[in-house]
């Protein structure tokens, strides 16, 4: 459960998230370009196809909505389906295991970005008003990747309290998708054109994801106090003159979302039944009497599923509902 987690943080903890594996992306590859003559090409040498010194900064170039930023949901035809659910039950599949890349790798990781995803001349959502217009963040591509891993960091929290193989597993697929999807946007939308260029970023976001992942770790285990400097220098960016009311925002923020998912289950978390409360709305702990009410009710719902015969085979799983 999350709140033995809290309770006991431990240095094992703090040292399992910034393992090797976890924040090693497997999906990020160095990018070679060579030119027919043996010597450097103009993308080796940072420059652009024109020949003209590249002055790029993720801190100041604006984002534009690229070709491949928006995705469309694609459907399995139901022949499709219906095999999968047969290989499924007759292989005897681990599904928890499995479900981590579409529920972690796909949706854990859409509602991290989405929480400050912004792009120039178009209007704000309203996670992302929270971060641009209340706490007066500029808006670039480095300060929406800040934003989208404090949320990450949130998520391995929880992921952290699940059975360590599958919750490691969690952390490895949203690691994944997150540099995959970094790539293509550095491409796509920032407009980069060299690889090898892309490849510096991404190892720079790569070591910005640990750094910020202990910072958050130690702050959580100690004091909001703590907390509150880990934010300071990683999403204000150490910068002077901040209004504390702000950081003060940000830890009550912190504090509310991890409250929400401690009071999941690993088999609803691991479903993908979380999402992030929105900054506007205010989180009322549950009494003592609530809480146990509402357990009671995920626990008979569950066993009435898994007694059912009705659940798919993609639908079962082993993880606890009455943690």
């Amino acid at each position: 459960m999350l709140k033995s987690v809290i309770r006991n943080p431990g240095s094992r903890s703090i040292a399992r998230v910034s393992g090797i594996n976890t924040f090693k992306s497997t999906s990020v590859q160095p990018f070679a370009y060579y030119s027919t003559t043996g010597n450097p090409s103009p993308l080796e040498q940072g420059k652009d196809n024109n020949g003209n010194e590249m002055q790029f900064n993720t801190k100041g170039a604006p984002i534009v909505r690229g070709k491949n930023s928006t995705t469309t949901e694609y459907k399995l035809p139901k022949w499709k389906e219906a095999l999968g659910e047969y290989v499924i039950k007759t292989f005897g599949l681990d599904m928890d295991k499995i479900r981590a890349g579409p529920v972690s790798g796909s949706y854990y990781y859409s509602i991290c970005k989405e929480q400050g995803l912004q792009y120039e001349n178009e209007s704000l959502s309203d996670s992302a008003k929270f971060f641009y217009e209340e706490l007066k963040l500029p808006r670039t591509f480095s300060q929406w990747f800040q934003i989208t891993a404090l949320h990450e960091w949130m998520l391995f929290v929880r992921m952290r309290a699940m059975p360590f193989k599958y919750g490691r597993n969690y952390q490895q697929k949203l690691v994944d998708k997150t540099f995959n999807d970094i790539e293509m946007r550095l491409f796509d939308e920032m407009k980069i054109v060299s690889g090898r260029i892309v490849d510096q970023y991404s190892k720079d976001f790569n070591s910005q994801l640990k750094g910020a992942v202990f910072a958050y770790d130690v702050g959580f285990y100690t004091d909001d106090t703590t907390l509150a400097t880990a934010v300071w220098r990683n999403l204000f960016g150490g910068r002077k003159n901040i209004d504390y009311t702000h950081l003060e925002a940000v830890v009550k923020y912190i504090r509310s979302q991890l409250y929400v998912m401690s009071r999941m289950s690993d088999r609803e978390f691991a479903l993908g039944k979380f999402k992030f409360v929105p900054a506007t709305e205010k989180i009322n702990k549950l009494t003592v009497a609530e809480e146990k009410e509402m357990k009671e009710k995920i626990i008979k719902k569950y066993e009435e599923l898994d007694k059912s015969g009705l659940l798919l085979p993609s639908d079962r799983s082993n993880l606890s509902y009455d943690n």
